[in-house]
């Protein structure tokens, strides 16, 4: 557990300060929620329209990384988005406040919700770039005497801060899980929202903490906007949100071809300069993590099923979503080192088995295995529901750990920022294509509420899918993926280890 945390330092605190802020900003969301309900007049179609609209930030995400790469801001290229981001984060809480206790002036409570939450997830995405652009930069890639350090070194201590910004996230949900709960009950919404405008304080503290280097003063020293990057992103967003608010026939899949298409030119546009051979195995693990984060989930009717048959309830779900955060955060701490220094292939091809074993006591209770338990052995379908969220809940997050090193190791210098926000965009857009691949599922075996007769096949044929996803990817690419493949050294300028790769045999 001590490998990781051995890496905290007042080097790697910003990004984690910023982290740990990210995780706390839902302090405010179940006091958000049941005041959206009971108190506004937005209809249910506004409301998704609103939803839709949210996730532009995210999609310009490469946008404004690029723009931290590119445009600093009174010669800074760090500590002011940080501090921008921040403020524009309380701002929005310091509105919906306002609107809580009905002191909007002449504007409307409704029109204030949506330019405050827009305003707030435009400072969380701000922020997010600065922080993963850190978290490549905390890392020496050269000895104080200018020699190479090991890549195999550097790479280990790259996944080490991986590890660690993911603790600082889940630690910062974790802290606020059952506080915002209590608070959202206890307190009225208005000092709700005003609590929350004091988590970005974690954000600002770390940017006074950083030690920026200042960014070149003239032009020609440093990475000039691509207006292709900046073009390319903003359409891209736009086309999205039409999809999103025309909700045209098979708008899923017409939004995940377009998107997969459009970041895999961003990628070829960043990644210029890069070995030939690097590119090829970047490709390769890019294509092995797809898959992996592509395996489909089951959909509603699963949680349906639990709660109409089962008996789970709000309280009960709240308690799982506890143990789950928490445990993923000592899973992480626990077998982070080790992930950082296994091939991925191993990694990930060993995380695809067991979260398919872990499955197997879900798919049990389809089958009426809590009703045995209940009557043979004195538990039933709680106490599974508890083990098997203990078992199963740190997969997801170090799933992450491998990915996140791979984007901080290869990061191309100068442009940290923009290669992150488009290689987790590639991902995210993973997580899109298994929700296409569970669409098509339920049509196969269709589940409603109180008719889950088929649900057993489709918890099963899910599964499948998602083992066999990541295991034939594995397959195919592992030799590709396999540490060291195609890393140039750690201290070569791009050109020259271009000109060394094409005159390699």
């Amino acid at each position: 557990m001590l490998t990781p945390l051995r890496r905290v330092s007042r080097r790697t605190l910003p990004p984690l300060l910023i982290y740990a802020a990210a995780g706390a900003s839902g302090f405010a969301a179940i006091a958000e929620t049941f005041w959206v309900r009971e108190s506004l007049g937005l209809s249910p179609q506004a409301l998704l329209a609103l939803a839709a609209w949210m996730t532009v930030p995210w999609t310009l995400k490469m946008v404004f990384g690029h723009l931290v790469d590119t445009v600093p801001i009174f010669g800074s290229r760090r500590r002011t988005y940080i501090l921008l981001g921040a403020l524009a984060q309380a701002a929005a809480y310091l509105a919906l406040a306002a609107a809580a206790a009905r002191m909007t002036g002449p504007f409307t409570t409704e029109a204030v919700y949506v330019a405050a939450s827009l305003f707030a997830v435009l400072g969380l995405v701000v922020q997010d770039c600065v922080a993963d652009a850190l978290t490549t930069e905390v890392v020496d890639r050269t000895a104080p005497d200018g020699t190479p350090r090991d890549p195999a070194v550097v790479q280990a201590e790259l996944g080490e801060v991986q590890v660690l910004g993911r603790v600082a996230l889940m630690g910062g949900a974790f802290a606020v899980a059952g506080l915002g709960g209590w608070a959202a009950q206890h307190l009225p919404v208005a000092t709700v929202f005003l609590l929350g405008a004091t988590v970005p304080l974690l954000s600002i503290f770390g940017a006074l903490l950083l030690r920026e280097e200042k960014a070149p003063q003239h032009a020609d020293a440093r990475e000039r906007p691509d207006p292709r990057i900046l073009g390319g992103g903003a359409g891209f967003a736009g086309m999205l949100l039409a999809l999103g608010l025309l909700d045209p026939p098979f708008a899923p899949e017409i939004g995940l071809a377009v998107s997969l298409g459009v970041i895999a030119w961003l990628l070829r546009r960043t990644m210029a300069g890069v070995p030939a051979r690097t590119q090829l195995a970047m490709a390769a693990a890019a294509v092995v993590i797809f898959a992996f984060r592509a395996a489909p989930p089951p959909g509603p009717g699963l949680q349906w099923w639990q709660i109409d048959v089962l008996g789970y309830d709000q309280g009960f779900f709240g308690v799982l979503a506890q143990i789950g955060t928490g445990l993923a955060i000592a899973g992480s701490l626990i077998l982070g080192g080790w992930i950082v220094r296994a091939s991925l292939g191993r990694v990930l091809g060993w995380l695809a088995v067991l979260g398919a074993v872990m499955s197997l006591p879900t798919i049990g209770m389809l089958f009426g295995l809590h009703e045995w338990t209940a009557a043979h052995l004195g538990f039933g379908a709680r106490t599974i529901g508890l083990v098997d969220t203990a078992l199963s809940a740190p997969l997801a997050q170090l799933g992450m750990i491998p990915m996140l090193t791979l984007i901080a190791v290869h990061a191309p210098p100068g442009r940290q920022a923009t290669w992150f926000a488009l290689v987790a965009s590639l991902m995210n857009l993973a997580l899109q294509a298994g929700n296409v691949i569970s669409r098509g599922l339920n049509m196969a075996f269709p589940v409603e509420r109180g008719d889950y007769g088929a649900l057993p096949e489709l918890v099963i044929a899910a599964t499948i899918v998602g083992l066999v996803l990541a295991l034939g990817a594995i397959a195919l690419l592992g030799r590709w993926i396999q540490p060291g493949a195609g890393r140039p050294n750690a201290s070569t300028p791009p050109l020259e280890a271009t000109e060394r790769s094409q005159a390699a045999p």
